[in-house]
């Protein structure tokens, strides 16, 4: 949020409101579920501030940006950071010290779902190790799988380091919470911030 000068205009940031807010909630030390307002209204001063060091909010194609040289920092999402670091492997992914989110892709059969046999069959599919290996050696992402982990890490650990990111290590980040309606508060800061 604060670069060095050589770094002015070659930095993108999420635009999507949890993720944009996150840097500068950890930066402050707030919880990246604050639903204080006089916290909130610091994390939109310190954005606004940090906007005119940016080359854009860009939530699609920062990895592109990256490998191109058109950027030389990005907040992303670690698995899409390895689709950049796979074209070249000067990237480096890091989590700030500060800290960051505890991501989840989860799966649910509603409670109205109409054919809840068929739906815990296709889960239980999803989540055998060989299909999360699939998962993890294809779409580069970590599972919460252990088997399925174990059985890719080796061959991708050397290519993409922040797949060895160890379980200690993500559960020093936080979940991010349903907000409620203090997810209101998130949308006109995002709105105001990305529109100044």
């Amino acid at each position: 949020l604060q670069p060095k000068p050589q770094y002015k205009g070659k930095i993108t940031m999420l635009a999507t409101e949890r993720w944009l807010m996150l840097p500068a909630q950890k930066a402050l030390g707030y919880s990246a579920n604050t639903q204080d307002e006089a916290e909130m209204g610091k994390v939109k001063d310190l954005l606004v501030k940090a906007k005119s060091n940016l080359l854009a909010y860009d939530d699609t194609t920062f990895y592109t940006r990256l490998v191109t040289g058109e950027a030389v920092m990005v907040e992303a999402w670690d698995g899409w950071c390895n689709y950049g670091i796979g074209e070249n492997k000067d990237i480096k992914f890091v989590v700030p010290k500060e800290g960051s989110d505890l991501f989840t892709d989860v799966m649910v059969v509603l409670k109205t779902s109409k054919n809840k046999e068929a739906a815990h069959a296709f889960i239980n599919y999803i989540l055998d190790k060989d299909v999360q290996s699939w998962v993890v050696d294809n779409i580069l992402y970590k599972v919460p799988n252990k088997p399925a982990m174990e059985k890719s890490l080796p061959a991708l650990v050397g290519g993409f380091p922040n797949m060895g990111i160890t379980p200690a290590e993500l559960l020093k980040n936080e979940s991010l919470v349903d907000l409620g309606e203090a997810s209101a508060l998130y949308t006109r800061i995002a709105t105001e911030v990305t529109a100044k």
